[in-house]
């Protein structure tokens, strides 16, 4: 864990864009393109944001927050915050990684998720590598990080495309690219859906397709089922109504979690008895075919009982 200052504060439209740095001026802990760190608010309000500053900058880490309308809490304190305030936060990760065997990169964000684009691109800029940014959004006087692309060293591989202005034509875009391209999508469901169609109808490998989701829609109940936390020695029943980790969280045995939809990953447990029910947007079909992984804040049970190794 870290303890750093917000040193920056400027709000684009309703994006507020921070950047924090160690208050004893110490570099940071190293990150790649697509990785995150975990806002701690409160001691029970954790989210994770994705940083969208150069890797290359070990003083700086840049974050960019849409204030969401139907927040639970975490976009409504991160605008709270102001210059000078001290915040604790995680070290980073990634599960969104640039793929280096890729011979060109298409990035294509919507919205708030362009944030995961930009240290992308200055990534494959600063290594020499093949790529384009196409960056979708509402309006321009919407849109944060516009003027940031258009005087950037890579601008020329920048495309913008404004709802009252140009559309994005998905297909000419993924059609219009060079053998083994990779790409790389994070924005509204709706985009990423388009995209992830639009590559499998084009021909393009499963493997070549990468995308990170800022939001899900989680499937809620089910029936009753026994948990049991093998290494703590503790079993729950879970609810109709509960999810595991709030069952746990009744026992005693606190759970870390942060995005609460299945996304982050920050709550992955293995499994070692029983098939899990799997709810989430983390885990790869080929992972959830396994069984042998349960992410513990929205999944549930597909027989009456479940070990797991908490």
């Amino acid at each position: 864990m870290l303890t750093l200052q917000v040193i920056r504060r400027e709000l684009q439209g309703e994006v507020v864009l921070l950047t924090l740095a160690h208050m004893d001026g110490i570099a940071l802990p190293a990150f790649s393109a697509g990785a995150h760190i975990d806002l701690h608010l409160t001691e029970d309000l954790i989210r994770p944001y994705s940083l969208c500053g150069d890797p290359q900058d070990r003083q700086h880490y840049q974050l960019g927050i849409l204030k969401d309308g139907n927040s639970q809490g975490g976009s409504l304190a991160v605008h709270a915050l102001r210059e000078g305030d001290a915040i604790t936060v995680s070290e980073p990760r990634n599960l969104f990684t640039l793929d280096e065997r890729a011979g060109h990169s298409l990035l294509i964000g919507g919205g708030i998720g362009i944030t995961p684009m930009l240290a992308m691109a200055a990534e494959l800029h600063a290594a020499g590598r093949s790529f384009t940014l196409h960056y979708c959004a509402r309006s321009r006087g919407q849109a944060a990080f516009v003027e940031q692309l258009e005087s950037a060293r890579y601008a020329g591989q920048v495309h913008l495309y404004f709802s009252d202005q140009q559309r994005l034509n998905l297909d000419a875009v993924l059609s219009d690219v060079p053998p083994n391209t990779h790409v790389y999508v994070c924005g509204p469901t709706r985009l990423m859906d388009a995209v992830n169609d639009g590559a499998k109808r084009l021909g393009y490998a499963a493997e070549n397709v990468h995308q990170e989701c800022f939001s899900a829609e989680v499937q809620t109940g089910g029936a009753a089922f026994e948990v049991v936390a093998a290494t703590s020695g503790i079993t729950v029943q879970v609810m109709e109504d509960q999810t595991i980790v709030e069952a746990l969280a009744q026992a005693g045995l606190k759970v870390n979690v942060s995005c609460k939809q299945g996304i982050c990953g920050s709550c992955l447990t293995d499994v070692l008895e029983g098939e899990p029910d799997h709810r989430d947007s983390y885990l790869t079909d080929e992972e959830k075919a396994d069984g042998d992984q349960i992410l513990l804040c929205c999944s549930r049970s597909k027989c009456g009982r479940l070990v797991i190794d908490l």
